[in-house]
């Protein structure tokens, strides 16, 4: 496990005792069991991007407080600039870029996802609630979706409900980039 990994660990036990719930309140709140939820609050499991959304909502909190422990500032526009955005350490498969971390009260993440060569060769999946829409910038997609299993080319896109389990992989030997839009 990261040290980023246990540090929003940390946050989201410390969010749950300042705001005087228990285990079992959060647990009811997102789905889980509380066995579950308490694996990831201990730092033992990695955190889906779909459960930060629900914990940040759960809290009323950002989150990118969740992520870094400040809080974002900006409510007109925040720019991004090339290599730079909140990283976000937490799959094993996928390298992510917070690309709004800095914009307060987002309706969406957009991410800036790497897959390299060789990561998830088992195409293990994931799913969360929402919707998820991908673009493929550079490299070459293999996106499965439920039972479909689809190549994407750089300009591809898709969009899907992502209820439904779903994995990517990089296509080749290049690295793929492609923005992720989560929605909640």
């Amino acid at each position: 496990m990261s040290d980023q990994m246990k540090q929003i660990a940390q946050r989201i036990r410390t969010l749950r005792e300042i705001s005087d719930y228990t285990v079992a309140d959060v647990a009811n709140f997102t789905g889980l069991t509380e066995a579950d939820y308490e694996s990831y609050e201990s730092g033992v499991t990695d955190i889906p991007i779909s459960l930060l959304l629900k914990l940040s909502q759960f809290f009323n909190v950002d989150t990118t407080t969740i992520l870094t422990g400040e809080s974002p500032r900006l409510n007109v526009c925040a720019v991004t600039r090339k290599d730079k955005g909140v990283t976000i350490d937490r799959a094993k498969h996928y390298f992510y870029k917070n690309l709004a971390y800095n914009f307060t009260h987002r309706r969406i993440e957009p991410l800036l996802v790497t897959v390299v060569p060789g990561a998830n060769a088992d195409m293990a999946t994931n799913s969360h609630e929402g919707h998820e829409f991908n673009y493929v910038l550079e490299g070459r997609l293999r996106l499965k979706v439920g039972e479909q299993d689809m190549i994407l080319e750089p300009g591809d896109s898709a969009y899907y409900a992502s209820r439904n389990p779903h994995a990517m992989q990089a296509v080749g030997d290049v690295a793929c980039k492609f923005l992720a839009m989560v929605i909640p």
